[in-house]
């Protein structure tokens, strides 16, 4: 109903805007969080790029479940 009523009144492009700026931003401050939470810095690049790109891949799986739960599927 809600996608119809957007639609309808012409106001759909701009909530799906407003929604993707949302999601781009929580998606973005959780990687920084997570990533300074775990140690996942530039040394750890350096020094082990292997366990530096399997910890950032971690992080980036949690924070994109968090954004779909919390902005995208709801």
């Amino acid at each position: 109903i809600l996608y119809y009523n957007l639609l309808t009144s012409g106001k759909l492009r701009s909530h799906l805007a407003d929604i993707e700026e949302e999601a781009q931003s929580l998606f973005l401050r959780l990687l920084k969080e997570y990533a300074g939470r775990e140690g996942v810095t530039e040394q750890l690049k350096a020094e082990n790029q292997m366990e530096w790109v399997c910890r950032k891949n971690n992080i980036r799986s949690r924070a994109m479940e968090i954004v779909n739960d919390e902005l995208i599927y709801t």
